[in-house]
C-alpha cells in the first residue's frame, strides 16, 4: 500500500469513528423513530378517515393541512431555531405531536370523528414540524465531525423506517383498527423526545446565537437577514431554483402518476413492490453516500440524480414489472446520493450563525413547487396521457441534472472537510478554507459546558 492509499485509508476510519457518539446514537434513534411513524400516518388516515363514511378528498385534505402549516411556516421556524435552543424546540415540537396524535388516537377509538378535527389537528402537526426541523441542519454538525457520514447514516435509518412504516401500519390496522396506528405514531413521538431529552449538545460556536434583538421588529430583522444570507450564495439559490422545476415537472406527477398507472396495469401488488425496490434503492444510496467522499460534492450529487430519470421513463414506456422495479431502485439511489451531498454541503458550507435560516429557506423552497406539480398531474395526464408525461418527466429529469451541472457556482463547489469551519468566501460559492485550516466548537473546546 503506498503512502496515499494508506492516508487514505487512516482518513476513512478516523471518519468512521467520528460518527458514532452516545449523543449521535441518540440524535440518530430520535430520527429514526420519528421517521417510522410519519410514513404509518398516510395508512392510518386513508383507512381511518374512509372506515367513518369519507372519501379520498378527505384524506387529501387532511394531509394538505399538515403540509400547508409546515410549508408556510417553516422559514420563521428557522428563525426561532437560531435564537433559542435547538434541542428544546425539537422537545417541545415532538411533545406537541404526541398530544395531538394521541387525541386522534381518542377520536378514532371512540367513533366520533370529524373532518374538520383531524385537519385541525394536521394543521397542528404541521405547525409543530415546522419548529421541529430547522434545529436538524444545525444539530448534525455538532454531534458527527463526519458530518457526511452522519447524514448518510441518518439517510439509511429514514430510508429503512420508510419501508417497514406503511407495512407496520397495515399489520396494526388489521389487528388494533385505525386508532392503534395513531396511538403507535403518538408512541414514536414520545421515544424522539426521550432521546432528544437525553442528548447532550455540544454548545454552539461563538457568536452562532448572535441575534438582532427581541421583538417583533428584531424578528423581522433576522427574516431578513436571513433571505440576504441564502441570496448571497449563489451555488444554493440556484438549486433551490432548480429544485423548483423538478418538483413541478418531475417529482410532482411521478409520484400519483406511477401510482394510478402501475396499479392500473399490474394491481396494487405490483405497485407494492416497485415501491418497496424505491426505498431499497435509497438504502443503497445511504450506504454509498457512507462509502464516497467527492471532492465537488454537488457535482457528484448531481450526476447521481441522473439516475432517477429510470423511475418515472420505465413506467411511462410501459416495461415489465421487474423492469419498473429496477428503475425504481436506480432512482432511490441517485435521489438519495443526492440528498446526503445536498444536506452535508449546505452543514458545512454555511456559517452556524444563520445555519438554521438557511435550513428553513432550503426547505420551503424545495417543497413550494411539489403540491404545483401534483396538482398539474391530473390535468396533463387527460390531455397528453399519463404514459407521456412520464416519459416527459424522465426527459426532463435529464434536463435538471444537466442545469445543475451547468452552472459554475453548483458543479465547481469544492468540500468544506467536516474538520474545519466555513469561512467568509463560501458566500460566493467556493470554499477558500484547506483541510485543517479552523476546527469546530465542538473539537475545538471538549471541556465546555454542555447544553442540556
Amino acid at each position: 500500500m503506498d503512502a496515499t492509499s494508506a492516508r487514505s485509508a487512516q482518513q476513512g476510519a478516523t471518519a468512521g469513528r467520528a460518527v458514532w457518539s452516545r449523543d449521535f446514537a441518540l440524535f440518530f434513534t430520535a430520527r429514526a423513530v420519528a421517521r417510522l411513524g410519519d410514513t404509518m400516518l398516510p395508512v392510518a388516515l386513508a383507512a381511518g378517515l374512509l372506515q367513518h363514511g369519507y372519501g379520498a378528498g378527505a384524506v387529501g385534505l387532511a394531509m394538505a393541512a399538515t403540509a400547508a402549516a409546515f410549508a408556510g411556516l417553516v422559514v420563521f421556524g428557522g428563525v426561532l431555531a437560531d435564537r433559542f435552543s435547538t434541542r428544546r424546540l425539537m422537545i417541545g415540537a415532538d411533545l406537541v405531536r404526541l398530544g395531538t396524535q394521541a387525541l386522534a388516537a381518542a377520536l378514532f377509538f371512540s367513533g366520533h370523528v370529524v373532518l374538520w378535527q383531524i385537519c385541525a389537528i394536521g394543521f397542528v402537526n404541521g405547525v409543530a414540524g415546522a419548529v421541529f426541523q430547522p434545529g436538524v441542519a444545525s444539530t448534525v454538525p455538532r454531534l458527527s465531525c463526519d458530518v457526511q457520514g452522519a447524514n448518510g447514516a441518518i439517510r439509511v435509518a429514514e430510508s429503512a423506517a420508510q419501508l417497514a412504516g406503511p407495512a407496520v401500519a397495515g399489520l396494526l390496522v388489521g389487528f388494533a383498527a385505525p386508532g392503534g396506528v395513531f396511538a403507535a405514531h403518538a408512541t414514536t413521538y414520545a421515544l424522539s423526545a426521550l432521546c432528544l431529552l437525553l442528548l447532550r449538545l455540544p454548545p454552539p460556536a461563538q457568536g452562532s446565537r448572535a441575534v438582532s434583538g427581541r421583538g417583533s421588529r428584531a424578528f423581522r430583522a433576522d427574516l431578513v437577514q436571513g433571505w440576504r444570507e441564502f441570496r448571497a450564495r449563489r451555488w444554493l439559490w440556484s438549486v433551490i431554483a432548480v429544485w423548483c422545476v423538478y418538483m413541478i415537472a418531475v417529482w410532482g406527477p411521478t409520484v400519483p402518476l406511477v401510482a394510478a398507472e402501475v396499479v392500473q396495469e399490474h394491481g396494487a401488488r405490483a405497485y407494492g413492490l416497485v415501491n418497496s425496490a424505491l426505498g431499497a434503492g435509497t438504502v443503497v444510496g445511504g450506504l454509498l453516500a457512507l462509502r464516497l467522499r467527492p471532492r465537488r460534492m454537488l457535482r457528484a450529487g448531481a450526476i447521481a440524480l441522473v439516475g432517477f430519470a429510470a423511475f418515472p421513463a420505465s413506467v411511462g414506456a410501459g416495461l415489465d414489472v421487474p423492469v419498473m422495479a429496477a428503475g425504481a431502485a436506480v432512482a432511490g439511489a441517485g435521489m438519495s446520493f443526492w440528498g446526503v451531498m445536498w444536506a452535508t454541503s449546505v452543514q458545512t458550507q454555511v456559517p452556524p450563525d444563520v445555519l438554521n435560516r438557511i435550513h428553513a429557506y432550503d426547505v420551503a423552497g424545495s417543497l413550494a413547487m411539489m403540491p404545483v406539480g401534483q396538482a398539474l398531474a391530473g390535468p396533463a395526464a387527460s390531455a397528453l396521457g399519463a404514459d407521456h408525461v412520464l416519459l416527459v418527466a424522465g426527459a426532463t429529469s435529464f434536463a435538471v441534472c444537466a442545469a445543475l451541472l451547468l452552472i459554475p457556482a453548483v458543479r465547481g463547489l469544492v468540500r468544506v472537510d467536516t474538520a474545519t469551519a466555513p469561512t467568509a468566501g463560501t458566500a460566493t460559492g467556493t470554499a477558500t478554507g484547506t483541510p485543517g485550516h479552523a476546527r469546530t466548537a465542538a473539537a475545538a473546546e471538549p471541556s465546555r459546558t454542555r447544553e442540556r
